[in-house]
């Protein structure tokens, strides 16, 4: 190997390092809101390991018609406190959970498959959810999750991430990455992460497997979000056909949207709904 050579390879491998580490690590960690101490409060809490990285789930109602509400990446669980109160009039019993390095959890960071351990787990607690509520990266991961056996009578996501290759394109956009230092991104997700994923960049997504999801759907996305495209929502609406409605919104981002009150009653609205969901095309749900 020439050094010239030997050189560029190792400034690869560093920055590609650094980058690796920005990628897979939440950058800080969020606290309670004041309008969300009040939820959280009331809430029973307990913890779940997984990976050695303690995680800390939240109850709220009598147990019966469980609801699974499941944040995104640099979120936390308060986040739905809004949703948390509207279901538990409505006689839900609304469930969450901090995943490691979010809210109150341990660690620095987390995982997909960590996420869709937790919610499998609690799957396995509770029974059928009556809906899941899900919210960007936390979205995609529900989808997974519905890929091996956890079961719900109806899914609501919120800005959903649509791929785990949309996060690492995503990234390098906003970084202005050359090629090879993406690759290098990718390449230490596959062999750092996920090693045991041969299919990680084809299974990790809202669309695998989703002849097996004949679940009532329903899609929120933002049309003022620059985290995630509007228009990954109405592809991902599009392609799960009369399954699947979608509701746009305005001016609420990618993370305010969560307590939006027009976000909250879209969510209770559709929770609490027996009819099976038609396709009715886009609605703008708040201007």
């Amino acid at each position: 190997m020439e050094p010239a050579t030997g050189a560029a390879d190792a400034a690869l491998s560093d920055k590609g390092e650094q980058l690796f580490d920005l990628f897979r690590r939440p950058q800080g960690r969020s606290r309670p809101r004041p309008d969300e101490r009040a939820a959280m409060e009331s809430a029973r809490t307990s913890e779940l390991t997984v990976n050695g990285k303690v995680a800390v789930v939240y109850r709220w109602g009598t147990g019966e018609r469980p609801v699974l509400l499941v944040h995104g990446w640099e979120s936390r669980a308060s986040r739905y406190a809004k949703a948390v109160a509207r279901l538990l009039e409505l006689g839900f019993s609304p469930v969450s959970f901090d995943a490691p390095g979010h809210g109150e959890a341990t660690g620095d960071t987390t995982t997909l498959v960590e996420y869709v351990e937790i919610i499998a787990r609690l799957h396995r607690e509770h029974g059928t959810f009556e809906a899941i509520v899900a919210h960007s990266f936390g979205a995609t991961a529900t989808f997974v999750a519905l890929q091996q056996a956890v079961c719900a009578r109806r899914v609501v996501a919120i800005s959903t991430v649509p791929d785990f290759s949309y996060l690492v394109d995503a990234f390098a956009v906003g970084l202005s990455l050359e090629p090879p230092l993406a690759a290098e991104v990718r390449g230490r997700l596959e062999r750092q992460v996920y090693p045991a994923e041969t299919d990680m960049w084809s299974r990790f997504s809202v669309f695998h497997g989703s002849e097996a999801v004949r679940i009532p759907l329903l899609f929120i996305h933002d049309e003022d979000d620059t985290m995630v495209d509007a228009g990954q929502g109405r592809r991902i609406a599009e392609f799960f056909g009369d399954r699947a409605r979608l509701v746009l919104t305005r001016r609420f981002g990618h993370l305010r949207i969560l307590g939006a009150p027009q976000v909250v009653a879209e969510i209770a609205d559709f929770v609490s709904c027996d009819t099976t969901v038609q396709k009715s095309g886009t609605e703008v749900a708040a201007r």
